[in-house]
């Protein structure tokens, strides 16, 4: 059985190749090969929702871990809209992280920790992941099912408020109108944050942000739909980030279909004279609008 499912985790992995797809980093296959993801789904049947059918759930009729060795969403708690996310989305959205063996990462909304395995995998025994929950019960699930990770510090706690020492990257895994400013203020020369910039509807984008000396690079990765992060709601600034996703100008073309206009991450408040920079602010910084 143990060859059985090696060769069905390949096999799913191949497919998020193509699905994802995974263009950068063959060592993300690697990872999603190597991570047994029933270890941290609990026991099964499982509910599963399809990714074109979201709201008519699946329950498995047994407990094969077969199930879930396909690109679908796993419930982890049904009632508050929480599951195990789109394996192809994160395998998308770690492809722009451009990890590599032996970096820092911090991950914020750790889950029941699948994610934070495929992390662990992909920067390899001399990495370092740390690893946040907001809720406890989830980081506990988490620590117990991360134990046969070394490279994995699983932190109880807020991980908008959590300072992780300098990291290589930064990946956040639920929605905020705005970054908090350790995620930015740690990033090592060259490092990379992405994260869900959302809306009070939970919809929004992959934001994806490099720093390069003193200045830092943005753009959109991703449209992206997700549970919100806590702390990391302004009602204004949401509002403000439906309206720069709804522009007058493209009303037929989907939200997760329009390009996002930016060009970098700007700490701070705009200005009066860069007014006519500014594609969205929120508490703390803003984005400036790539030029036409």
């Amino acid at each position: 059985m143990q060859d059985d499912t090696t060769a069905l985790r390949r096999w799913y992995a191949e497919g998020l190749r193509l699905t994802a797809p995974i263009r950068r980093n063959p060592a993300i296959v690697d990872a999603f090969a190597a991570v047994p993801r029933e270890h941290f789904l609990g026991p099964g049947p499982w509910q599963i929702m399809p990714d074109k059918r979201p709201d008519d759930p699946f329950t498995t009729p047994d407990d094969q871990p077969h199930w879930l060795y396909h690109d679908v969403l796993v419930a982890i708690d049904p009632a508050r809209r929480l599951n195990n996310g789109m394996p192809s989305f994160w395998a998308h959205n770690l492809d722009h992280l451009d990890l590599e063996r032996g970096e820092r990462v911090m991950q914020v909304g750790a889950g029941t920790g699948y994610y934070t395995a495929v992390l662990a995998a992909i920067v390899g025994p001399v990495g370092r992941v740390v690893a946040v929950e907001y809720d406890p019960d989830l980081a506990a699930r988490a620590a117990a099912n991360l134990a046969p990770w070394p490279q994995v510090t699983v932190v109880a706690g807020d991980g908008r408020r959590h300072d992780p020492g300098e990291v290589d990257a930064v990946v956040v895994f639920a929605g905020s109108t705005h970054p908090s400013p350790f995620w930015i203020d740690r990033l090592a020369e060259g490092g990379r944050l992405l994260m869900p910039l959302t809306g009070e509807n939970w919809l929004g984008f992959m934001l994806r942000v490099i720093r390069r000396g003193e200045a830092y690079t943005a753009d959109a990765i991703s449209g992206v739909g997700i549970f919100h992060c806590a702390g990391g709601r302004n009602a204004e600034a949401a509002i403000r980030l439906q309206q720069a996703l709804e522009p007058r100008e493209a009303p037929s073309v989907p939200w997760q279909r329009r390009e996002i206009p930016i060009r970098a991450l700007h700490r701070g408040a705009p200005t009066a004279d860069v007014a006519a920079r500014v594609w969205y602010h929120g508490p703390g910084f803003w984005l400036e609008r790539k030029e036409r």
